[in-house]
């Protein structure tokens, strides 16, 4: 008989949240050797990461935590909504979460390359992703440096966790107009913060669309030019938050909103998991 016993057996299901009859396969194969027992199932679940690599991950969670000046955003995504609740899952988030922010790192890239105790953000994240049995992957990383942050985390059903997450840094002294402002940018999912930001190249990528469609709809080409500024005044209220009409009063813009408030926001990020 195999040189183990079920309190055996049962730490080393709660340690690498593995289920029963593999956890029991690893300790007789090993003999009762806990250490030697684990590094069975770890490469088991290193084998099982490797089949999964091609698997979709929709799902999953946002996170954000702020200090020194700094507010770090990450996509955690993971291929259902039963692990995107799963305790497991949420606490390796927080793992991440602090792990990345910790690192300076301001990309996914740079985060999964990061030390991690003996390993790296990456090492940690494949781990727990054998461990749970889902395709787990660090998708988006956002930082943001400011002087005052504006954190909104949106649940799109109340039995998961936040699925969009906005963060915005701005300076002024009005906290409630600000966390308006992020709620804004969960619903109206701007690009970019004012219409100077938005690319040459997307700007008169536009101004050929909307001069086409004009003239595909008979305008005078005398009238052209007016009419094709007036489409792109229009597009720059579509992609830029200043130019926007507000969420909580349409008949004024974002800009109006933050000047009567006295803010000025320096910059945000969102993010929403699968998009």
């Amino acid at each position: 008989m195999a040189n183990f016993n079920i309190a055996d057996l049962k730490a080393l299901r709660e340690q690498l949240g593995t289920g029963m009859t593999d956890t029991k396969n690893a300790l007789v194969e090993a003999d009762g050797d806990v250490e030697k027992a684990t590094e069975i199932l770890r490469l088991k679940g290193a084998k099982g990461n490797a089949k999964r690599a091609d698997r979709s991950t929709s799902e999953g969670l946002v996170a954000v935590a702020e200090g020194d000046g700094r507010a770090t955003m990450i996509e955690l995504a993971c291929e259902t909504d039963f692990v995107a609740k799963n305790d497991k899952f949420i606490a390796l988030s927080e793992k991440v979460l602090e792990a990345v922010a910790a690192s300076g790192a301001t990309s996914a890239e740079a985060a999964v390359a990061s030390a991690f105790g003996e390993g790296t953000i990456g090492s940690l994240i494949e781990d727990q992703a054998a461990t749970i049995g889902e395709k787990i992957e660090l998708r988006r990383v956002a930082v943001l440096e400011g002087e005052k942050f504006a954190v909104y985390l949106h649940r799109t059903s109340k039995d998961l966790p936040p699925q969009i997450g906005v963060v915005v840094a701005y300076t002024g002294d009005d906290a409630e107009t600000a966390r308006a402002i992020a709620q804004h940018i969960a619903m109206f999912d701007p690009q970019y913060l004012t219409r100077d930001e938005v690319p040459a190249d997307a700007v008169e990528k536009e101004r050929e669309l909307v001069t086409e469609i004009s003239r595909n709809e008979g305008k005078p080409e005398a009238a052209l030019p007016k009419i094709v500024e007036g489409r792109l005044t229009a597009f720059f209220k579509q992609v830029a938050l200043v130019e926007q009409a507000y969420a909580r009063d349409s008949k004024v813009q974002v800009k109006s909103v933050l000047a009567d408030a006295g803010l000025t926001v320096t910059g945000f990020a969102r993010f929403k998991v699968g998009a």
